[in-house]
């Protein structure tokens, strides 16, 4: 008996799993596209370029295995490696915290009601779009050049022109700016974060007394660190592989003051054709990344704070 009711139930399960089967490939139809693209454009390099991290490979003959030789070069004779390092930390402490103070304080300005309100938190989202741009870095370049916008208007009130781009000790922070001003994506973040503060608690501390500065540090602030957290890491993941603003600007100028790591890795590569080396040194960024990120995930239960309580982890 039992026999025959599981023959029976077998024709009803087959239509089931058939059924099942073309969802599954029409779900993965679907996905193909960017399934081949991850795998061809990122998988695929992301392991090749830690094979070549241990070869000599230049990118136009055959490699050879030479193990950790790469590394050993990059951090006991490669002097232009600590200076790249040295410029892309600072480059790093300066453009992020300015760029995440000037989206905050941009939010804060948006985060009224009034009319038109969309049209103005368009336009300042737009430099966020175009800042990365090479015709944006090359307007950066004749705006803080000797004979520049920015110079014009310092003459115009009696100070003497500034040598922004050739000064080694102001071509770092000069270029730094142009990150700052792509504020756009971490400002509709900030935006967003605002907008879900319960205004029971702005009424509260009206209340009560307090300043907008004070209720600033003990209401919005504190509600806001999760996303604080997340630009934070965003933020400082992409200053670290920026490459425009040094290669365009100043090409790594003046005394190599502003010779960031991607650019680094933009010679060795394809000026001086060390593909293997350069891997290595991707490699090491990568790693600077992930410490980084890391070090702000660990450390992020004493300042970030969420709704239910969490840390964070």
């Amino acid at each position: 008996m039992s026999t025959r009711l599981d023959h029976r139930r077998q024709p009803a399960a087959a239509p089931v799993r058939r059924k099942k089967r073309k969802g599954q490939a029409i779900g993965l139809a679907y996905i193909s596209p960017w399934l081949i693209g991850f795998l061809v454009l990122t998988l695929f390099p992301f392991v090749a370029s830690l094979v070549y991290s241990f070869t000599d490979y230049n990118m136009v003959g055959s490699f050879h295995f030479v193990g950790l030789a790469n590394y050993v070069e990059m951090f006991t004779n490669d002097p232009t490696f600590a200076q790249s390092l040295k410029v892309t930390l600072l480059y790093v402490l300066m453009a992020v915290p300015a760029k995440l103070a000037i989206a905050l304080l941009v939010a804060m300005a948006l985060n009224i009601k009034m009319k038109g309100i969309g049209f103005y938190r368009t336009i300042y989202y737009l430099p966020s779009i175009l800042g990365g741009s090479i015709a944006v870095s090359v307007l950066w370049r004749f705006l803080f050049m000797k004979e520049g916008l920015v110079n014009s208007m310092l003459s115009s009130l009696s100070i003497s022109p500034i040598n922004w781009l050739g000064d080694p000790k102001l071509a770092l922070f000069t270029i730094s700016l142009l990150p700052v001003w792509e504020f756009g994506s971490s400002m509709v973040l900030f935006l967003a974060g605002l907008k879900q503060v319960p205004q029971e608690l702005y009424e509260a501390a009206k209340v009560d007394g307090a300043a907008r500065f004070r209720t600033f540090f003990h209401i919005t602030l504190p509600l806001l660190t999760p996303i604080v957290l997340f630009n934070l890491i965003m933020q400082t993941i992409n200053a670290f592989q920026q490459f425009t603003a040094a290669f365009v600007i100043t090409d790594g100028g003046p005394m190599k003051s502003t010779y960031l790591y991607g650019l680094m890795l933009y010679d060795n590569s394809f000026q001086f054709f060390k593909m293997g080396y350069a891997s290595a040194q991707s490699w090491i960024l990568f790693v600077i990344i992930l410490l980084f990120t890391l070090v702000l995930f660990k450390t992020s239960n004493r300042w970030a704070h969420y709704e239910d309580g969490g840390d964070g982890k």
